[in-house]
Order: structure tokens, then sequence, then C-alpha cells
């Protein structure tokens, strides 16, 4: 037996044992599984390194990060293989990862952009393929789409929860756990209502995972906390008081002629009235001043 025979045996077994166990699964290339499990499994080894965690803490971080939602998927369909224990390749391939950047980090820690593209590439393939393994089983669209969003983001929601922290996905932030959905949901849709080719599904999930996590840092979308329909209803509620108002309030109308003339003569005896009381006025002040004068 040659040396290249020893080396090459584990990827033949892996490639024979995935064909075997994915059956009528979208066909992935294993170099393509590798690279989204190698990319998860290095961003729980930095996440560990920021939180100064030891090197087991590390590898734990990394499986949890690389395979943590294929283990999710996998536990809640229980149907089929177990992806970590069906694969001969991702466990030992997650640990070397975690090995590597926890002794060299400074290999995955400069290109940081890379590593980003590299991460939402990973979430927009695991969430086709979790989305796949359930449409395998014939499950409902409903069903399939949460499949690929827990394949997809469901190993960072165990880093969180193994930290004490609340998941990432859960906080307000730029699309991550929507782009995996939305990945998702175009797999589902293209497979079951229009037919198309795996392949050709999968590589549209990954773009549209990828684009919509583009959109969402290049403009800065956030995620809402809160939606208050009342600010909503407060303008509306406002407008229609006010139209009440306005149909409520007495119509002003035109004073006819005649009504013209009676409040014209109305004021002009006021005003007669007011000057023959002055007139009064004036000659009692005139008479007092001449009483005093020859007193």
């Amino acid at each position: 037996m040659t040396l290249t025979t020893v080396l090459l045996a584990p990827v033949v077994a892996a490639m024979t044992a995935a064909g075997g166990a994915a059956g009528e699964q979208v066909s992935i290339p294993i170099w393509l599984e590798m690279l989204a499990v190698v990319v998860a499994s290095v961003s729980g080894v930095l996440t560990a390194r920021e939180h100064k965690l030891d090197f087991i803490g590390a590898i734990g971080l990394a499986v949890a990060c690389g395979l943590g939602g294929g283990i999710i998927r996998d536990v809640i369909l229980q149907k089929g293989a177990v992806y970590i224990l069906d694969q001969p390749l991702a466990l030992p391939m997650s640990v070397a990862t975690a090995a590597i950047a926890f002794v060299f980090p400074v290999i995955f820690e400069k290109p940081d952009r890379l590593i980003a593209i590299l991460d939402i590439f990973a979430v927009g393939l695991y969430a086709a393929v979790g989305a796949d393994k359930a449409m395998v089983y014939e499950l409902s669209p409903m069903v399939c789409v949460m499949m690929g969003f827990f394949t997809a983001v469901g190993g960072g929601m165990l880093r969180d929860v193994f930290l004490g922290q609340t998941p990432g996905i859960f906080q307000r932030g730029n699309f991550y756990a929507i782009t995996a959905i939305a990945g998702a949901t175009s797999y589902v849709a293209l497979v079951e209502n229009f037919h198309a080719a795996n392949i050709f599904a999968l590589v549209v999930c990954v773009i549209i995972t990828m684009a919509l996590r583009w959109i969402s840092l290049h403009y800065n979308i956030l995620t809402p906390t809160e939606v208050n329909l009342d600010r909503v209803a407060r303008p509306i509620r406002q407008f229609g008081n006010k139209a009440v108002e306005a149909v409520s309030k007495p119509v002003h109308r035109v004073p006819s002629e005649r009504a013209l003339d009676e409040r014209r003569e109305r004021v002009q005896a006021d005003i007669k009235q007011r000057r023959r009381k002055e007139r009064k006025q004036q000659v009692a002040q005139k008479r007092r001043a001449f009483w005093e004068k020859h007193r």
C-alpha cells in the first residue's frame, strides 16, 4: 500500500459515505462542504480567543459553530443519518481547524473581509443543505425552510449559548438570520414550485444570502427591536378627530340683504344712543362746573 493510497483513503471513504447517505439530496462537492465547516470553525476559535478560553474551549466552540447547525437539524428531524457521525472528515476537519487557528491566529485574523465573505457563504450553503435534507423526507415547505434556518445559524446560536450570551440572531443588527430564511425559502421555492435543478437552486440560495447581507451592511439596515402600531395609528386618529370637528362645526352661511339691513339699523341705533348718552354727560358736567363756580 502506497503513501498516496493511505492519504487519500479518508477522502474516498468520505465521498462514498456522502453519496450513499445523501441519496436524493443535492450533490455538493466534498471540498465545498469542508470549506463551510472550516470557515464556521474559524469563527468559533476566534470567538474563543476573544473570551480568553483555553484549547478545549476553542475546540468546543469550533465544533459548535462548524457542525452545531447540522446537529440541531438532525436531532429535530430524527430521520436519516446524523451528519457529524456519517461524514468521516467533518469532525476531524473542524478539530484540526480549531488547533491551527488557536496556535496561529494571525493566519485568520488578518483577512477579516475574506473571512466575513466566507462566513456568509457558509450560511447560504448550510441553508440550502438543511432545507434539502428536509425535502428528501417530503416534509412541508415551512418545515424545510425551518431546517435550512437551523442548519445555517444553529452553530452560532449554540456558540452564544455556551458563552452565556443572548444569541446574536435574536439581537438587533445587520441581516443574518433573515438572510438564512430568505436563502432557504428561495431554495425550497425553486425546487418545489419551479422544479429547478438542485445545484442551480443552491447557487441562487447562496447568491441571495450574500446579497442580502451585503445590502444590509452597505446601507446599515438593522433589524427593528420593536413595532409600535400606536405611532402609526395616532396621526390617523388625529386626522379623524379633525374631520369630525369639521363636519360637526356649524356651517357659516352668507347673510341675506335683509339681514344686513337689519344689522346696519341696529348698529346705527346703538351709535345714536351712545351719542345721546355722551351729550347728557357733557351737559351734566357743565352744570356741575357752573354751580361749583357760583356757589
